[in-house]
């Protein structure tokens, strides 16, 4: 799009209103024609002294007069530049009339056409002077293919003079957007520069070899030929203002559409987002639970410990307790035997007493050994319940390890419902029969862990899902952009769609400027671009190589390849920078396809852009050509 900011006129940075239009274009005129500005270039074209640093600046005269209208009469533009444009285009009728050059010297003036701001549209070209035969479309699908027509109707018999002849007519169809008339405007340049234009046409007389073609404008549409009468029956006349004027109306519609659609998915967002907060808030809270569970475990764990210590010692004690009694009471024993084997001797009569003392002694030596037994019986079942409750304490020391080493394998949650369980396996293990109280905490513990276990589970599913399905309606979104948008975010803007993968054909065009003319520099630049971007998409081509950076693999240009040494010795480092770029960007976004891929793009920054900066900056621009339409 042309731009006046760059204008050697401006002189302030603040835009004029509609109503100052008439006063500025006088003032712009007085000033062209008392500065007499530079506007032809060293080859013989023309340039526009208001759209300084633009790509295109080579132009004839039809078509920089064409071109200075067409800015005036669009009433999307600003006002300052119609005004400069309007004065441009009247000094180039009324004070530069010679400015078309040697070639349009012989062309008599042409008094201004009332409908020459009319164009057909859909955008249409017309070819007359073609031959109606197959031979003959495929050359012209194939010469037209630049061009990118929509479609091609062949029509016989477009004047008197072709009667029943095989020549005819061509109506070409371009798509009906502003690319479309990008195109059929490089058409018509294109046959006009050859000599094979409207105005060629009508003053060549007979002799007329090969097909001429133009856009078809008010008085094709007007005509009573059979082109006249299939425009009239399938076209309508519009001037770029009105088709301006309902792009603005269709664009504006469609991001109110999309607005509104994007403000109730950034509710949506909302909501999932204050979902999401109270789910990690009671998760929060199930952790913090979870601490005091682990903390109160091994507090009971310590203390359970601490009396089977203290239990196992007592029992030890005692144990030795009795056998020390039981020593004494055996050495009292032996010590009385002793004393009765004495008294045996002295006396007969006290035999009989001695006797019965023996045998009482030997009850009583048998009663103790009989305790002896019982008390050694008892130490033993004391040994073996000591081993058996530290057999049973390794056993689950044991399981807690286990449980301990699985935390860097599980899920947090299940090593939780783990130890809870290895908990409650250490309490059944130690709790006695009787001991109803340790059994309803058990019995309590069983049934938070399971409530706990199935509230997590629950809880975690949601999340899943959620997550899923945010990021399914955000990536939706962002395709729904990039289709509706193509239009309105296209140009030089901060926001806009990039086209991954697609070469850049300026430093093509300045390698060809270097290598040949200026008529040739273009078309070999356009087809060096074009034979390279087919190159891209080739699958067999990987000029690829894994590299390690840091410790990472990733996956780089090979500058050995042999294609691209040739193409850096052939054009240089832009062409070779060009195609590089264009390559790692093929192998981010579609390195199976292989074929170019729009994304939405923060050219001032570049990189891709966020949903956020996209909606901010559609509204912002839209408010703005709001404010310039009113």
């Amino acid at each position: 799009m042309a731009d006046g900011s760059s204008s050697p006129a401006s002189s302030g940075d603040s835009e004029i209103s509609d109503s100052e239009l008439e006063f500025y274009e006088e003032k712009y005129h007085l000033m062209l024609k008392t500065t007499n500005p530079r506007i032809k270039n060293p080859d013989g074209t023309l340039r526009c002294p208001f759209c300084a640093g633009k790509k295109k600046q080579g132009f004839v005269y039809k078509d920089l007069l064409q071109h200075a209208t067409g800015i005036g009469a669009s009433s999307a533009r600003a006002p300052k530049l119609r005004a400069s444009h309007l004065a441009f285009a009247r000094f180039l009728q009324t004070d530069l009339s010679d400015a078309a050059g040697p070639s349009a010297a012989p062309r008599p003036p042409r008094p201004p056409r009332r409908d020459d701001d009319r164009f057909v549209w859909p955008w249409t070209g017309i070819l007359v002077n073609v031959p109606i035969n197959e031979e003959s479309r495929i050359e012209l699908q194939r010469r037209l293919a630049s061009f990118n027509p929509v479609s091609m109707l062949p029509l016989r018999g477009l004047s008197d003079q072709e009667g029943e002849s095989s020549l005819g007519s061509v109506v070409v169809q371009f798509s009906n957007s502003w690319s479309g008339l990008k195109d059929a405007m490089a058409f018509e340049n294109q046959m006009n520069t050859s000599r094979f234009g409207k105005r060629d046409w009508e003053e060549n007389g007979d002799q007329k070899e090969g097909f001429y073609g133009w856009i078809a404008r008010g008085d094709d549409y007007e005509s009573v030929s059979r082109v006249g009468e299939y425009l009239r029956a399938h076209a309508v006349l519009r001037t770029i203002p009105d088709v301006a004027k309902e792009e603005s109306k269709n664009s504006g519609k469609l991001v109110a559409i999309l607005s509104d659609e994007i403000e109730a998915k950034n509710e949506n967002l909302r909501n999932l987002e204050c979902k999401y907060n109270e789910i990690t808030l009671a998760m929060q809270r199930v952790m913090e639970d979870k601490d005091k569970i682990h903390q109160a475990y091994n507090e009971e764990m310590r203390n359970m410990q601490r009396i089977a210590r203290e239990t196992a010692r007592r029992i030890f004690e005692e144990n030795e307790k009795l056998r020390l009694e039981l020593d004494s009471k055996r050495k009292e024993v032996d010590l009385r035997c002793k004393q009765l084997d004495k008294f045996e001797a002295k006396s007969d009569g006290e035999k009989n007493k001695l006797e019965n003392e023996k045998q009482k002694t030997a009850m009583e030596n048998s009663s103790l050994e009989l305790a002896s037994m019982e008390q050694k019986k008892a130490e033993e079942d004391v040994m073996k319940l000591a081993e058996d409750h530290k057999k049973e304490k390794e056993a689950a020391l044991q399981k807690i390890l286990q449980l301990e080493k699985q935390i860097d394998q599980k899920q947090q949650l299940e090593l939780e419902i783990e130890q809870l369980k290895g908990k409650l396996r250490v309490m059944k293990h130690l709790a006695e029969e009787d001991d109803l109280d340790l059994q309803e905490r058990v019995d309590a513990l069983n049934r938070k862990l399971e409530d706990d276990k199935e509230s997590l589970e629950n809880l975690n599913g949601a999340l899943v899902c959620k997550e899923r399905e945010s990021n399914s309606e955000l990536q939706e979104a962002r395709k729904e952009l990039i289709t509706g948008l193509d239009d309105l975010l296209s140009g030089r803007t901060k926001i806009g769609i990039k086209r991954m993968g697609e070469l850049d054909e300026k430093p093509f065009r300045v390698a060809c400027k270097k290598r040949y003319s200026a008529d040739e520099a273009d078309t070999k630049a356009a087809e060096l671009c074009s034979a390279w971007q087919e190159e891209l998409k080739q699958p067999s081509w990987q000029p690829y190589k894994i590299i390690d950076i840091d410790g990472m693999k990733r996956e780089v240009i090979d500058e050995d390849d042999e294609k691209l040494r040739n193409l850096w010795i052939e054009l240089g480092d832009d062409v070779y920078n060009a195609v590089t770029n264009a390559l790692m960007e093929i192998n981010e976004y579609n390195p199976s396809g292989r074929y170019v891929v729009p994304e939405l793009w923060n050219f001032k920054d570049g990189r891709k852009a966020t949903m956020t900066e996209v909606i901010v900056y559609i509204f912002k621009n839209w408010k703005s050509n709001k404010r310039k339409r009113y």
